[in-house]
């Protein structure tokens, strides 16, 4: 007799990131419920399992879903609005001004859905978002079939989402109470920065984290001049405020640290504080190198983000993993540093573990949940393959993902999207941007670009 399952994959090379660094050719995968049911080789799986629907993975690479750690991702919308400038003449000149009069409800949606096109396509399955009316970047995320980790932007000053601080907490348990159960989308506390929130906010934030028992995480040292703003403000530099206020543990995670002192490092690594390593971002606002070497050194769990796509410009985790390989190589002066492998187990394990997801995600084996990618091999940026880390850091375009399965569903088969409707998504964001153009003297006929 056979065992029932909902789907079948055959064929192919699965690269399961376990604990033995397992790399299974031939492979076979069976789906039920949304759970890895079995993860071995196709004549097994063909021996033991049968399902309504089989994909072949022949000439493919079969590998977990990655995981964006940090993003906002409704800030598509202003991709390319204002690049080549520092941080803080970014953010309060163009980019706060923009969202003053463009964030709503509508915009996040719409956004999200854009991001979620753009990193389904690259093969992430899950993404970690930092950014305002959460609720809906969370229906956005559940629409299109995504995994996404929520967290409501707080800050001391009125957004477009809360007047006070007391209401964007308010907002974010009902966030919590809202969505507990939802098999996809899971809000979490994320309070803006030690510069944006006081003492109490962070305190307050990190209680009811605790409450809910949910991960915390915050930007964290990204400049020099928030070190300095912060050390002004409160007296102490934002890691030792932090550590000051009895915030840092294990379910803490710093988006950035690029500048940390070696001291604060040794306390991330006792404190099990994860970073979430944005050096796409980081490289173009000139904000610095992040210390990733001597944070894994010191033991720090370290994860992969692209930031937003208003300063990387795209959300695909391919080019940070391959910046970021190579970044630490030439900044350090040692080619062995962050090997390809390590940096492919960031992006998955790593990031599942920072989030306190290592039991369900990050990797291919059995009972844990289905979150799969298929890599097309025949592309002539892979041919020939010696070692399947190599090619995933080095050469591997976000176009060569052909499918994506999460929670056991198809999100993407074949290149074609299966959840939404792109072409309406394109139209959304085409008529906002033509909007937002004419209110900064842009010419954002999107019609015209694509040729229409």
């Amino acid at each position: 007799m056979h065992e029932h399952a909902d789907m079948l994959i055959l064929g192919g090379t699965i690269l399961t990131m376990d604990d033995q660094g397992t790399i299974i050719h031939h492979g076979g995968i069976a789906v039920r419920h949304g759970e890895l049911l079995y993860v071995g080789t196709e004549e097994e799986a063909r021996r033991r399992f049968q399902a309504p629907e089989t994909l072949r993975a022949d000439s493919c690479l079969l590998i977990p879903g990655l995981i964006n750690a940090h993003t906002h991702a409704p800030m598509t919308v202003y991709r390319g609005l204002a690049d080549d400038l520092p941080l803080d003449v970014w953010l309060k000149e163009y980019i706060w001004p923009a969202e003053g009069r463009t964030v709503n409800p509508h915009m996040v949606y719409w956004g999200t859905l854009l991001a979620a096109d753009e990193m389904i396509r690259a093969g992430t399955t899950l993404f970690v978002d930092m950014y305002f009316f959460e609720d809906d970047i969370g229906r956005a995320a559940s629409d299109a079939g995504m995994r996404a980790l929520l967290g409501e932007a707080l800050v001391e000053f009125p957004s477009p989402n809360a007047k006070t601080p007391a209401e964007g907490l308010a907002y974010v348990r009902a966030s919590l109470e809202r969505w507990a159960g939802h098999p996809l989308v899971r809000p979490i506390l994320q309070p803006h920065s030690t510069y944006a929130c006081s003492p109490d906010l962070l305190m307050r934030s990190k209680a009811l984290a605790d409450e809910f028992g949910v991960p915390w995480l915050i930007h964290c040292c990204e400049t020099r001049q928030e070190i300095e703003d912060v050390r002004r403000q409160t007296g102490k530099p934002p890691v030792a405020l932090l550590d000051s206020l009895g915030i840092l543990d294990s379910h803490v995670i710093f988006a950035h640290g690029v500048h940390l002192t070696e001291e604060e490092i040794a306390l991330l690594g006792e404190r099990g504080v994860s970073i979430v390593h944005c050096p796409e971002s980081n490289m173009k606002l000139a904000s610095g190198v992040a210390p990733v070497p001597r944070l894994l050194q010191a033991g720090v769990n370290v994860a992969f983000g692209t930031d937003g796509a208003a300063s990387n410009n795209d959300l695909s985790l391919w080019g940070d993993m391959r910046t970021a390989a190579m970044l630490h190589k030439v900044a350090s002066g040692d080619p062995t540093v962050l090997p390809a492998r390590q940096v492919f187990w960031m992006a998955t394990r790593g990031a599942a573990k920072a989030f306190g997801l290592d039991d369900r995600l990050g990797s291919l084996e059995a009972g844990k949940r289905a979150d799969v990618v298929m890599i097309d091999l025949c592309r002539p940026n892979l041919i020939p393959m010696y070692e399947p880390y190599s090619h995933l850091v080095y050469a591997l375009h976000p176009s060569d993902v052909r499918t994506v399965i999460i929670e056991g569903r198809l999100v993407m088969r074949d290149w074609e999207i299966l959840t939404f409707d792109e072409e309406e998504v394109f139209c959304k964001i085409g008529e906002m941007a033509e909007e937002l153009g004419r209110q900064w003297g842009r010419d954002t006929d999107w019609r015209k670009a694509m040729g229409q």
